[in-house]
């Protein structure tokens, strides 16, 4: 059975063109276009189509709530965004609202065939760009929330964090009162503060501590 594909976009020269790409592949047909939210769904619910390729802009609203919506009618279809739109926030909130894949337009034709056939299979698609800005904005918050987490835990200082974090690296305290532009005794008294708070009992402990919870430089 070829994977029954419905293109949504507020452009007909775009519709047109994915139609006549997706024709060329043998294991597709395209059952309906639309060129906005409510004709999409309608067409989702009337049509059942396995994947729906879908624009973020519509003209009557977002792409993201034609998702939700049509999630919520047809929760077996697939939701694929193919846009311009590159930003994060955007990027996470189609996922939130339950679409699987999300590629630019910009993307070499013969992927979105690929990318629709992952989709159908249950599988996550995401344009290569946006993967690495999701890596690296997940990796931004995790460190984030691990120093809220030192903050309102144990309880740690800003000052006290960069401590053991240079002292997870190696560094012996004069190298980190050299480092931070503190004396050695400022070093060994924040990092007595530590320990207690970290309840630890050596430098070892510590920057073991501060390895396993992603402090370490």
């Amino acid at each position: 059975m070829p994977v029954r594909v419905l293109i949504v976009d507020d452009h007909g020269v775009v519709r047109t063109g994915l139609r006549t790409l997706l024709q060329t592949e043998a294991d597709m047909a395209v059952v309906g276009e639309a060129s906005g939210i409510k004709d999409a769904v309608r067409k989702a619910i009337e049509l059942k189509p396995d994947v729906v390729l879908l624009d973020v802009n519509l003209p009557d609203g977002s792409g993201i709530e034609a998702t939700r919506l049509i999630k919520r009618a047809c929760p077996e279809t697939q939701i694929l965004i193919l846009t311009v739109y590159d930003d994060q926030d955007t990027v996470l909130k189609a996922v939130q609202a339950g679409a699987v894949g999300y590629v630019l337009k910009d993307i070499p034709p013969e992927y979105i065939s690929r990318a629709i056939r992952s989709v159908r299979s249950d599988r996550t698609m995401l344009n290569p760009a946006i993967a690495r800005k999701m890596v690296e904005r997940l990796a931004v918050n995790e460190r984030e929330a691990t120093l809220f987490h030192f903050r309102r835990g144990p309880g740690l200082t800003e000052r006290e964090i960069e401590v053991l974090r240079e002292l997870s690296t190696g560094l012996s305290d004069k190298e980190i009162a050299l480092k931070m532009h503190l004396s050695e005794p400022t070093v060994k008294s924040h990092l007595r503060a530590v320990y207690q708070k970290l309840r630890v009992r050596n430098r070892a402990q510590a920057a073991a501590y501060a390895v396993k919870n992603g402090l370490s430089q």
